[in-house]
């Protein structure tokens, strides 16, 4: 087998539901559905509902006392692969999810000695829900502001399920999950993997 497909790799997938633990969340199933298509290609983690933790609104990296971002951080540093999964409200990502990216914006101001973002070579991938249209649109604004931070994205990087228009079933209240998002989970799975472990061995050019 190719050392390629071996090399272990660590994900963290970062759950934006507006609803602390222990109330089910749809986005917390599909992200933990996703890190089990990750673990199918060895890859192992933890996932994290960022609505547990007081992450502090800013654009730096620590905003003081109290702020639980740090360890948040130093968790997505320490890992290959960023699962970012959001709620669809209004049409857009969540509060939290965009909090997130707040936060991940002092990443363009860290490098390492040769100029590189540290979150270079670290691969994120998406998963959104709702009920309403807009997975795309979601997940466009995400990949943008991901990639804008230092992260790289593959083919297929995000997974989605959307009901029917004005109607109040959420993902989690399904009797199974879709083939259609099965299918596109495994995907995702698969080449975000991929890519991680092609940038472990092959870094980014100094900049």
């Amino acid at each position: 087998m190719d050392t390629n497909e071996t090399t272990p790799l660590r994900a963290v997938a970062l759950v934006c539901t507006l609803s602390p633990s222990p109330k089910p969340s749809s986005s917390q199933l599909l992200a933990e559905q996703a890190m089990a298509a990750l673990a199918e290609h060895g890859v192992t983690g933890k996932v994290i509902r960022v609505a547990d933790h007081d992450v502090k609104p800013g654009v730096e990296a620590d905003m003081g006392d109290g702020d639980a971002w740090p360890e948040i951080r130093q968790v997505i540093l320490g890992a290959d692969i960023l699962i970012l999964s959001t709620p669809i409200w209004l049409g857009h990502a969540s509060s939290i999810a965009q909090r997130v990216l707040e936060r991940l914006d002092a990443e363009i101001s860290e490098t390492d000695d040769e100029g590189r973002l540290l979150t270079y070579g670290k691969v994120a991938g998406v998963c959104v829900v709702g009920n309403e249209d807009g997975a795309h649109k979601v997940s466009a604004d995400l990949f943008q502001g991901l990639n804008d931070v230092g992260f790289s994205l593959a083919p297929g990087a995000v997974t989605y399920w959307v009901g029917e228009a004005m109607q109040g079933t959420d993902y989690q209240d399904l009797d199974k999950t879709p083939d259609a998002t099965r299918s596109t989970t495994a995907t995702l799975a698969a080449n975000t993997a991929h890519l991680a472990r092609l940038l472990k061995r092959a870094a980014f050019p100094a900049s």
